[in-house]
Formats: C-alpha cells, structure tokens, sequence
C-alpha cells in the first residue's frame, strides 16, 4: 500500500470521505475486481476527499505497478456478450464528438483504454483512421482477431509520434489511472495543434451521487479517483486544454446485464426483475441509461 498526495493540488491534506469496506489483503487476491463488468459495487478501499481542491480519490491504495499487472491480465467474457449495448452507446458518442471535429475524412483518432476495440471499430465504420491502447492483453487479443489497429499497453509505454493524432478519446477510462494528470499531459503531446480530447467518466458532484451517497453504485476497487465536473475540468485546464463543454452523456445496456447490475445494488428487488425480464423475454432488449452520474467533456489542445 501507497499514500497519494492529491492529483489535482499536489497537497496530501485530506479527510476520509467513506471508509474502506474491505482490506489491502482483499483487494490484492486477483484480478477480477478490475474485469470492467465486475459487479462488485460498495467494495472499495479507503476514499478521501481534498481539503484544499475537493478532488474525491482512493488513499491510502495498492502500488501502482500491481494494479497495472492486473490490468495487463484481465479477461472478460460477459463484455463480449454485452457488445449490442456498447455498439449502440459508441454510435451515440460519435453523434457530439463529430459537432467539434466535423467529417473524419481519414484523420486519426486514438482510443485509450479500448478493451475490446468495440469503439475503434465503430469510428473506423465512421472513416476514421482509428488506433486503441489497451493493458490486457485478452482483450487486445480480442481486438487485433477483428483486425484492428490496437496496442497493448498505456501512454506511458506507446510510442506514437508527437502530433500524431487528430483526436484521443477516454471511455471510462480516466477514473482508473494511476497518475492522470501525467497521463493528460502524455496525450497532449500525442494531440496535433487544435485536436480534440474526450474524456467520459463519473460525476460525484451530480444529484444521483449525492441522493444515493455512499450507496452509489460507482464506489468500486477498480476505481481510483471519482471526479465533479469542476475538479475535472481543473485538472484537464491545468494540463494545457481549453475545455469546450462538459454535458451529462448515458449509454445502452441490455436488459439482463442491466438486471445482473442491479442485483449487486439491491438483491431483493433484483429477483423479481430478473424474473420479468426473462418471462417477458426481454433479456436482449437494449435501453438507454441516463441518472445524469456519467458525463462527457471535450477538450482542445490550442
């Protein structure tokens, strides 16, 4: 285990926010908590919260180089699985980043983060020139078997020419980093003159975090650092960017993965949930999801 100063302010002045609710001893037994359909909601280690900034995130945690080994040995089949809703919600996603960037015309766009490559292969449809970068190396497997152009590893270990991308996006990505202030920089350097940066994460700030408290769903292992809207946009200021908008953005999942979710967050009324869906036979109906908690911002590097 590791104390964090603040990623925001540099300051280590913080009061616990929510006590861990399981052990350093725990979290260090495998590498399923970090699965990205890991239903293991409420299970977290100590998470604090800035005197000075505000910035929410884990403290004391697991060393940095441990949780990239488990990162880099991730499998995940039940994401493959849910791949109708993710094709859907990454379509949708397209729809607002292409209002900044305008047709992709062969420009290139890196996916950071990518897991299966479910979004690279969606913008390459769109006519990007796409890339991804991923640490597991099941899932980059998973990516290069359809033909992508995806790496394993993370900006710290790419080595992609400066200037080499039009856009670079992150997918739920930022809130599980190490260091993301480094990390915003490194993509920086990767961004041409007026490329276009998004980030797409949790909101700690918006109302459905604040009803649910320490009952809200994103309060997980794998999660490092839990952003508002304000310390997110400080944090991506302070790395060079001019922030362009910052917008509440759901996504599409299936109705028994969605019913699965909701098991972990309330079992009593999961059960008769999962009963009705598969009575009515609507296991693979995709609906859209949106509690205002996920949000999307849009940078530029000027």
């Amino acid at each position: 285990m590791q104390d964090i100063p603040c990623n925001l302010c540099g300051r280590s002045d913080a009061r616990i926010l929510y006590p861990a609710t399981i052990t350093s001893q725990e979290s260090a037994n495998q590498w399923t908590p970090y699965r990205c359909t890991n239903p293991g909601y409420g299970a977290h280690l100590t998470i604090v919260k800035c005197r000075h900034c505000g910035l929410v995130y884990v403290n004391p945690r697991t060393d940095s180089q441990y949780i990239l080994d488990q990162y880099s040995a991730v499998e995940d089949p039940l994401y493959i699985k849910e791949r109708a809703g993710r094709v859907l919600t990454f379509e949708h996603h397209l729809i607002p980043l292409h209002r900044f960037t305008g047709p992709p015309a062969g420009r290139k766009l890196l996916d950071v983060g990518c897991y299966t490559g479910v979004f690279v292969e969606i913008a390459k449809k769109a006519g990007w020139d796409a890339y991804g970068l991923d640490p597991s190396i099941w899932a980059v497997g998973v990516a290069r078997s359809s033909g992508l152009q995806v790496k394993q590893g993370t900006l710290d270990s790419a080595d992609y020419p400066p200037q080499y991308f039009d856009v670079i996006t992150m997918w739920d990505v930022i809130e599980h980093l190490d260091d993301p202030a480094f990390n915003l920089i490194q993509a920086y350097e990767y961004l041409k003159p007026g490329g276009l940066l998004v980030i797409h994460t949790m909101d700690i700030s918006s109302l459905f975090a604040r009803l649910l408290g320490h009952r809200w769903p994103w309060y997980m292992e794998m999660h490092l650092y839990y952003f508002s809207r304000w310390t997110l946009r400080s944090l991506v200021e302070k790395a060079g960017y001019k922030v362009l908008k910052v917008t509440p953005q759901g996504r599409y999942l299936r109705m028994d993965y969605l019913a699965s979710r909701l098991e972990a967050l309330f079992p009593v009324l999961a059960k008769p949930v999962k009963w009705l869906v598969a009575a009515l036979h609507l296991n693979k109906l995709v609906v859209p999801i949106n509690l205002g908690d996920l949000v999307t911002l849009y940078a530029q590097k000027e």
